[in-house]
């Protein structure tokens, strides 16, 4: 009887960025590498929305699933591929990030924990380096200080309590998402280690930037 992966990576894409998607690919197969885990530990998912997109790399452990139009910035193909999801741990990685090549030795330092939650860097987009930022006598989590690449959550967490990936109004569903996982976690456990790269794709592809990539030239503070 086949065993369920370690871990599910959740990759939406809307099918324009092919070379950063490999890249975030690729970041994955050096992480598993590192953690010394076989193609039978992870599984990751990318969801095309609404177009027959291309399987950009032929590593075992990715599939490439075309699913229907939601055009919601991901947020729809993540709940989706949630539900088809067999990992215990969840990832989330959009096709324009990537991991860092200890990320997920550094996530099963930690496989009792519920909720892990790491840095990130952010230099490719903002001035600040790292996410999230702790600054005494205030929330960790509070707007633009998380994103869902900083995290590893169990599946109990993310699809049993909480009910999968709610689809809220543009760009918000990423933190309320991320603080309802935050809020009903069981057990959490905050590290300085990285485990992820924002904007690791950024300008692979011709028009493959989303609208804040366009905006901006060069790093800009996060501002709340």
């Amino acid at each position: 009887m086949a065993t369920a992966p370690l871990y599910s990576i959740i990759t939406p894409s809307a099918g324009k960025r092919p070379a950063a998607l490999g890249h975030a690919i690729d970041s994955v197969h050096e992480a598993m590498i590192r953690a010394g885990l076989d193609q039978d530990s992870v599984e990751m998912l990318v969801g095309y929305d609404g177009i027959q997109g291309p399987a950009v790399r032929e590593y075992p452990f990715v599939q490439f699933l075309n699913l229907p139009q939601q055009g919601n910035f991901g947020n729809g193909i993540r709940q989706m591929l949630l539900r088809v999801s067999k990992g215990n741990r969840i990832i989330f990685l959009d096709d324009d990030n990537a991991l860092t090549p200890d990320a997920l030795a550094v996530y099963s330092r930690y496989p009792d924990t519920e909720l892990v939650i790491a840095r990130i860097d952010v230099s490719r987009a903002f001035a600040n380096p790292y996410l999230p930022e702790q600054v005494e006598g205030r929330d960790l989590f509070r707007p633009t200080n998380v994103d869902p690449l900083c995290m590893c959550l169990s599946r109990d967490l993310v699809q049993d309590r909480c009910g999968g990936w709610e689809i809220y109004e543009g760009y918000e569903s990423d933190y309320r998402n991320l603080v309802r996982y935050y809020r009903r976690a069981h057990s959490v456990t905050i590290t300085n280690d990285i485990v992820g790269i924002y904007d690791a794709g950024r300008g692979m592809d011709q028009g493959g930037m989303n609208r804040r990539q366009q905006q901006t030239e060069s790093p800009q503070e996060i501002t709340e």
